[in-house]
């Protein structure tokens, strides 16, 4: 079998390479035996066929397959509950505390609500407070189906699923169940009512859920 696949190096490369060009029979010799050691699965007349019709890759690395990173594992309710992640410390239950974060909040929802001005559709308002994080606001309970929740007020500091904890002036953590309770919120002049059971889901949740209009609820 007979494969030209050789050449000469110049002299003056193989002076910079360090080497010395093979020719003639020597040459052919290390070129074919280059090629068996290269291609071993593959007979010599296979190789020829290669060489005159296909182009021939020497050396191939297959890519490296990518590693799934397994998500970090977070906390379950049970060792929530133990390391105490949603209590407030003692010395952190002070109203004083939270009044910039409500001044904060009375910003984000004016920006919200594009200004609060007096002919904004209250429909539109309330659309948009229904998605809205009400941490920060000062909360008040106007109606309950339990007499004893009625004029709790306070800035709200948690919001669980069907809970707003909130804390008064009195430093006092105030827990206030969602569902069958009204909230009066104040925003400047603007006082605006909410149903707790409009907002009986988190509130990363409850920003993405779609209300469909609907008349008020009676407790």
């Amino acid at each position: 079998m007979e494969r030209v696949v050789h050449s000469r190096i110049p002299l003056e490369q193989g002076a910079i390479l360090g080497v010395q060009s093979r020719h003639g029979k020597a040459a052919e010799d290390f070129t074919n035996a280059f090629l068996e050691n290269s291609l071993p699965r593959l007979n010599a007349s296979a190789i020829e066929d290669l060489m005159y019709r296909k182009a021939v890759v020497l050396e191939y690395a297959r890519p490296k397959k990518k590693r799934k990173q397994k998500k970090a594992k977070g906390l379950n309710a049970k060792e929530r509950r133990r390391l105490k992640i949603f209590q407030l410390k003692p010395e952190h239950q002070k109203y004083e505390l939270f009044l910039p974060l409500h001044e904060l909040w009375k910003q984000y929802i004016v920006d919200l609500c594009n200004g609060l001005k007096p002919e904004s559709n209250p429909q539109m308002i309330q659309q948009k407070l229904l998605k809205a994080d009400f941490h920060g606001a000062i909360l008040t309970v106007v109606r309950s189906k339990c007499p004893s929740y009625v004029g709790q007020t306070g800035i709200l500091v948690q919001e669980l699923k069907h809970i707003f904890k909130i804390i008064t002036k009195e430093d006092k953590i105030k827990v206030i169940p969602k569902r069958n309770s009204v909230f009066s919120v104040e925003i400047g002049d603007f006082v605006t009512h909410i149903y707790g059971s409009k907002f009986e889901l988190r509130s990363s949740e409850r920003s993405a859920k779609k209300f469909k209009v609907k008349g008020t609820i009676d407790l």
